[in-house]
């Protein structure tokens, strides 16, 4: 930590970004913050037959979305760039060439039916799979007779023999490989595009990147990318390798737990605030019951020391229930300006926005404290924009009452609230609740009936509050139409 801190998120441009790959981002992000050092986005589409297009826009708005600005990368910039590895090419020829003239590398013509041939014996005889490295002596003689046949060779790193690679990871402690464990890895392919061992040790030296923060999956390729410090004479950054995210089954994480791109989260109306909240306490905690932590407090408490070891459990549950303390911590305006979007996807609530905004005003405080999206508000607001409810008349005839008895209940409410000058939800409180005792029913009773009477619906807002919004003439239609059912 003597030197400032330079963390970087490099994501492949093979698809958009998903859950686990943003926790990387959002991780890398908070510790810059809190120890004032500089987060940089690097794009690694080194990889050509794979990627996708529009995954750079997408991996970039995901970002943005959840307020992670980076200091330098692209649309930014920075004195170290450019920050497009397809860009930085003839860096990464250059470096792998040194590494052969130097005798840490080795031109390969190992055709790729070669080595599908080569792997399968290994499976066969249940060896591990890696290089045989056929071609790591091969004399300039033979060397000249595969290029006079036209081979596009590879560069491998030729990797020692024996003894063993350790190093420090700041979240697990001293970590050894054995180095025959490790193959002779490719650095730089027959079309000229590096490998992310290469391109990746490059870019974080010359970047002077100074902790690398990233997934499990990548600890076993440390000892390769120290082996290759090593030998360009470079100074390794600290290694950070966080905790793997399983779903709430405790299998790896798939599409069918919520392993799916960010930008689907924002879609399904979910916070950003929340989101980032949420990803934060995936392999880290403040202690053993904080659950709520603004930007602020996570930016402020961010220490790798309190990153676990342990895998990290992903519950789209928990998701949902934070999500709504958030929604119900906005204020009225911001919490109609951020389901707008949402509303106008559904055409009787965008219609009613569009033609009575205030009426939609009055709506919203009744649902924000029942949605855990905001792409759940229309669905939950539903009945005050439709005319005809649809829901089984059995409804309207709650426990212990009788056929008879519903009619009644609904007979005598007409009745009243015909009646009402004031049709606000103090007056029908005032009206109503006496009404109960008046028919021999228990409030619950009559008040469930009148509920599916007037929504269509068993669990709605608070009854009064919702018919006063809902207003008298619709309110009566309603109870009418129950009463026709029945």
């Amino acid at each position: 930590m003597n030197k400032s801190v330079r963390v970087r998120y490099a994501p492949s441009p093979t698809g958009y970004p998903h859950v686990g790959n943003i926790r990387t981002a959002l991780f890398n992000w908070l510790f810059a913050r809190h120890h004032g050092g500089s987060f940089i986005v690097r794009i690694e589409d080194t990889d050509v037959t794979r990627k996708v297009k529009g995954a750079v826009k997408g991996i970039l708005d995901g970002l943005r979305w959840l307020g992670l600005d980076w200091d330098e990368g692209p649309e930014v910039g920075g004195k170290y760039g450019p920050y497009f590895q397809s860009q930085r090419l003839e860096i990464y020829s250059e470096l792998a060439e040194r590494l052969i003239s130097q005798g840490d590398a080795y031109y390969c013509y190992c055709s790729p039916q070669r080595l599908k041939e080569m792997r399968a014996e290994q499976v066969k005889r249940k060896q591990p799979p890696g290089y045989d490295r056929l071609c790591r002596d091969l004399t300039q003689e033979e060397r000249a007779q595969k290029e006079t046949e036209g081979i596009t060779p590879v560069i491998r790193f030729k990797a020692p023999l024996g003894g063993q690679t350790r190093f420090n990871d700041l979240i697990r402690g001293e970590v050894v490989f054995d180095n025959n464990t490790i193959d002779d890895f490719i650095l730089l392919k027959s079309d000229g595009y590096p490998t992310y061992h290469l391109a990746s040790v490059i870019d974080d030296h010359l970047m002077e990147i100074s902790h690398v923060l990233r997934a499990e999956e990548w600890l076993s390729s440390t000892p390769r990318h120290l082996l290759l410090y090593r030998a360009l004479g470079f100074e390794p950054p600290q290694f950070a390798h966080l905790p793997m995210l399983l779903g709430s089954d405790r299998s790896k994480l798939s599409k069918r737990h919520g392993a799916v791109s960010i930008t689907e989260y924002r879609e399904q109306g979910y916070l950003p605030e929340a989101m980032v909240n949420f990803l934060a306490l995936l392999g880290w905690s403040l202690d053993d019951r904080t659950e709520i932590l603004s930007r602020e407090e996570l930016i402020q408490s961010f220490s790798l020391e309190r990153i676990s070891r342990t895998a990290a459990i992903f519950n789209r549950d928990k998701l949902n229930w934070m999500n709504g303390v958030y929604i119900r911590n906005l204020t009225a305006v911001q919490f109609f300006e951020a389901v707008q979007p949402y509303l106008m996807m559904n055409i009787p609530a965008g219609e009613a926005l569009i033609s009575s905004e205030n009426y939609v005003r009055d709506i919203l405080p009744l649902i924000q404290e029942r949605a855990r999206t905001l792409a759940e508000v229309a669905e939950l607001a539903q009945f005050f924009f439709i005319d005809q409810l649809d829901y089984e008349s059995s409804l309207l005839v709650g426990k212990d009452m009788s056929h008879q008895s519903a009619i009644q209940a609904l007979e005598a409410a007409q009745q009243r609230l015909s009646q009402l000058e004031a049709f606000d939800a103090g007056s029908l409180e005032g009206v109503l609740r006496p009404l109960a005792v008046e028919l021999g029913l228990k409030t619950g009773q009559l008040f469930g009936t009148l509920r599916v009477a007037v929504t269509g619906r068993t669990a709605a807002p608070p009854l009064f509050q919702t018919m006063a919004v809902l207003g008298k003439e619709r309110c009566l239609r309603r109870i009418e139409a129950a009463l026709a059912r029945l």
